[in-house]
């Protein structure tokens, strides 16, 4: 069996062995799901998908940056247009910046049209002596905490699917106006619910390759890159471009061993590996993975994703992460590229166009006792409009220094 079709086999679906999973009750009716997915248009097109995977090969020489960003866990119900067009804006004013600053060319991403599933580090939660199922993001179950709410329900794929659709249509729309967008815009989103991956793939006739049409880059998280994992083979299976989370425990011979699995004709863009290591570890943890990925791999484009490692909660229980501690582990990935030669490709943000106050900092300065204002994210804290901006212009400034340490 060609590798691209192994997990169309319905059992496989349903594999205990497939890490963070939802338990679906009602197996036959996932499978129906994904029959019903697999009838449907595809979201993007391999084509667009390829144009991606370029514009990544310019990231991986040195000769492009990348900029991915949107929600944490993309809501039904936030997926009006005058939202999508906040987030749109928001990122292309921080590639804008990031651009003119670096003078290079920004490969913009959204984590948008797709993003409906979280991994969780618990597959329950308790209030009140209640056990319900984790809130896994609203292509699986609903935030209220009641057990028809938390209860997994495969036709909440569906809705996502059609989410996903009625986004692109609106992202599309700006995109072709000139006067709101300049740059191309693709989406991205972690490949985790797989019979929606599943479902959404397609072999394009021209070419008989297999792509996954549901986002134009998938990623692999943290939890999901065990080697022998069924996140693993279906990425190894399709042509689009992926990323991997990398947190501070990867090891660099598990890391090589994934590189030679996904991308073993190591072609420029196919692989994006995104560090997620923390503040107070990246400049300890990348150096060693970087120098013998770069030894042993070749070209890959390396991205920084700096806030999954700073994450903590404050003192009035809000899951939330210092501003500071996202721009200084970026100041460290720059430090470490720039002492080894190799390129600091990109960002990998959780952010929103929206006012929110969910990480504290900035300016104007969110404090640990306005967290409450308008604390709005599914599941963990995205920078708000005005910290991305000035994130950007920081990190513009980090990328005109000499060391890459004169920012504070």
């Amino acid at each position: 069996m060609n590798r691209s079709h192994a997990l169309l086999d319905p059992p496989a679906l349903l594999d205990p062995a497939a890490a963070q999973q939802p338990d679906w009750p009602d197996p036959c009716a996932l499978r129906d799901v994904v029959g019903e997915l697999a009838a449907q248009p595809q979201l993007v097109s391999p084509r667009e998908c390829d144009r991606l995977l370029a514009r990544l090969a310019s990231v991986a020489a040195g000769e492009a940056f990348l900029l991915q960003g949107g929600d944490c866990a993309e809501t039904f119900a936030g997926a009006t247009p005058e939202t999508i067009e906040r987030k749109v804006r928001i990122l292309h004013q921080m590639a804008e910046i990031l651009a003119a600053n670096m003078n290079l060319p920004v490969v913009t991403v959204g984590r948008i049209a797709g993003q409906y599933g979280k991994p969780r580090s618990s597959a329950t939660e308790t209030k009140d002596g209640t056990v319900l199922p984790s809130y896994r993001g609203d292509a699986v179950n609903g935030t209220d905490f009641t057990a028809e709410a938390r209860t997994p329900d495969p036709r909440r794929l569906l809705r996502a699917y059609r989410t996903a659709a009625d986004t692109l249509v609106r992202l599309r729309e700006l995109t072709g106006n000139v006067t709101l967008v300049r740059e191309e815009f693709f989406t991205s989103h972690e490949a985790l619910l797989l019979p929606y991956e599943v479902g959404l793939s397609r072999t394009d006739a021209l070419t008989d390759r297999r792509f996954g049409t549901s986002g134009h880059m998938l990623w692999i998280g943290e939890r999901t890159r065990k080697l022998d994992g069924a996140h693993v083979e279906f990425a190894a299976g399709i042509c689009n471009p992926i990323g991997v989370k990398l947190g501070p425990t990867a090891d660099p011979a598990d890391v090589l061993t994934l590189i030679d699995r996904l991308d073993p004709d190591r072609q420029p863009g196919r692989l994006t590996l995104i560090t997620r290591m923390g503040a107070g570890k990246i400049r300890d943890v990348l150096p060693p993975l970087v120098e013998k990925v770069t030894a042993s791999a070749g070209s890959v484009a390396w991205v920084c994703d700096p806030m999954h490692g700073n994450t903590f909660s404050s003192p009035n229980g809000y899951k939330t992460r210092r501003f500071d501690d996202v721009l200084d582990e970026i100041v460290g990935f720059f430090e470490v590229h720039r002492a080894l030669g190799t390129h600091p490709g990109g960002l990998h943000l959780e952010l929103t166009g929206e006012a929110v106050t969910e990480c504290v900092g900035g300016n104007p300065a969110v404090t640990m006792e306005s967290l409450s204002r308008c604390y709005e994210t599914a599941c963990d804290p995205r920078l708000n409009r005005d910290q991305a901006l000035e994130l950007a212009v920081a990190v513009g400034y980090l990328a005109r220094t000499a060391e890459g340490t004169a920012v504070s």
